[in-house]
């Protein structure tokens, strides 16, 4: 097999079977289900993850004049990736039942933006990270307006296109100037030309620009102002994806750009990700306290779940790469996890959406209601969940760093967080506010969304008892991406390693 082929298999795989759905989608008629072409796409995200794993097997490689890099740390994201959109279509194969005849083009859709994703995660050339990012952001751009004929829907897809427009603008200015600095934009170059450059302030710059346009796609502060809005008004499977998939993305690019493209720089660029992670922290939690919209409640909880990842970027190299990846595997089990229960509730039309909606659910659905509120016990940080182990994880590389503000700003805000995540879990076991109004009817819980729930629910479950299979995949992602920092002694993953063994 071509080694062009065999780095992109996934990729190519995920192109094909969305270009696939498009060619069949038309042939079917108008009011017939689009399910077929759900599987579809189930398959073929299938056999994508297989074809990542199939890649792990074979060490490093390299494509297309060296511009692609698939190793174990782009294998891990590629698995992510799959993981979250397999979650995604399983939920949402009978969301469009009745409503929408274009649910093919949104099957194609979260295909080609997981291609997208996909690519920049293999990515170590900027103008290819590019690539990659406007693949990913022209498909999620579309599919937040995908509930055509809605108000909010439209304005959540108008409001994310425009502020992605700059944010792209401001990432590609800063490859520009990188550039400029350094003469390439691949990031092992740029690592080297920083030590002879004679504009190191021009290289600053870029840095800058860059991290602002990578902010923007983790809805990290002060780039969030999107975030509230848009996930709002786009379909709540498509929310679940948007909130976990793209940002795995960009943080993936994020940990390439800064670890390996300007490691020199890092005392400058480490300050400033500690006062965007602060403020990411602080700016989500206080958002989200105010909030009684389920979904606006849980976009302030990205914003401060990015800033928790953030608080790995100012570690030691060796440990901030390991947790900042399984954070985010931890995040994405809990947070798609949590959308997908909220997809079942709200259905296409969203019946619930504020917390009130949710009150009385362990009565009505207990087994949903049980399901989400092990999800919200997850988010807080509770023992024997994926987001206690992820923090917990996080919190230690930043104090082995010798960031102990930071982690106390961290332990803070977790706590600033039970109060909006336990009062939406109160509701679920509290008693209607409406006695006089009939109680909402849910839909049963269909096969794929059962999967799909079960799977995230197990994840979760898994990360917090069981971590040590994520834990040696993160450590082993690091260590190839920063094999030059391997002789940074001690590191905190030996220690935390052991005790995920417990």
């Amino acid at each position: 097999m071509s080694p062009n082929v065999l780095a992109l298999l996934p990729e190519y795989i995920l192109t094909i079977t969305g270009v696939l759905i498009m060619l069949v989608d038309p042939l079917f008629q108008p009011e017939r289900t689009r399910k077929p072409l759900g599987i579809l796409a189930i398959l073929g995200t299938l056999a994508a993850g297989l074809a990542s794993w199939y890649q792990l097997g074979f060490g490093t490689l390299h494509a297309f004049y060296g511009t692609i890099q698939v190793d174990a740390f782009s294998v891990f994201f590629h698995l992510l990736i799959a993981a979250i959109v397999l979650v995604t279509l399983l939920s949402s194969l009978d969301y469009f039942e009745g409503h929408a005849t274009h649910a093919g083009e949104y099957f194609a859709l979260t295909l080609f933006g997981a291609v997208g994703m996909m690519l920049m995660t293999c990515s170590v050339e900027l103008l290819m990270v590019f690539v990659g990012l406007e693949i990913s952001s022209i498909s999620t751009y579309i599919m937040a307006g995908f509930r055509k004929g809605q108000a909010t829907a439209s304005e959540s897809s108008i409001k994310y296109f425009l502020l992605g427009s700059f944010a792209t603008a401001f990432f590609l200015y800063g490859i520009a100037l990188a550039f400029g600095a350094t003469g390439s934009t691949r990031i092992d170059v740029i690592s080297q030309g920083l030590a002879t450059t004679t504009m190191p302030t021009l290289a600053l710059l870029s840095l800058a620009l860059i991290i602002i346009g990578i902010g923007f796609k983790v809805s990290a502060a002060p780039f969030h102002v999107w975030t509230p809005d848009v996930y709002q008004g786009a379909p709540a499977p498509v929310v679940g994806l948007m909130s976990t998939a793209p940002k795995a993305a960009a943080f993936a690019v994020l940990l390439r750009i800064l670890f390996s493209g300007f490691p020199s720089y890092e005392p400058r660029w480490a300050s400033l990700i500690w006062v965007i992670a602060a403020l990411s922290m602080f700016v989500g939690n206080l958002g989200a306290l105010m909030q009684r919209d389920v979904k606006r409640m849980l976009a302030y909880s990205s914003i401060a779940h990015a800033g928790y990842l953030l608080v790995a970027y100012t570690a030691f190299p060796a440990d901030g790469i390991a947790s900042a990846c399984f954070y985010t595997a931890a995040y994405a089990a809990m947070n798609v996890g949590a959308f997908t229960v909220i997809t079942q509730l709200s259905g296409y039309d969203e019946h619930a959406r504020t917390i009130d909606d949710y009150a009385g659910l362990a009565l009505r659905r207990p087994v949903l209601a049980a399901v989400l509120g092990f999800f919200l016990l997850s988010l807080i940080g509770i023992p024997f969940t994926g987001g206690f182990f992820g923090k917990f994880y996080v919190f230690s590389a930043a104090l082995h760093s010798g960031n102990v503000w930071l982690a106390v700003i961290g332990l803070l805000n977790s706590g600033i967080a039970c109060f909006y995540y336990l009062r939406l879990l109160a509701a679920l076991y509290a008693k209607p506010v409406h006695h006089n109004e009939q109680a909402p009817i849910y839909a049963p819980v269909t096969v794929p969304a059962a999967i799909a729930l079960t799977f995230t629910a197990v994840a979760t479950l898994l990360l917090g008892i069981a971590p040590n299979r994520i834990l040696s995949l993160a450590q082993r992602s690091a260590n190839v991406t920063m094999h030059q920092t391997n002789s940074i002694e001690p590191t905190a993953t030996d220690a935390i390693s052991s005790t995920g063994t417990r």
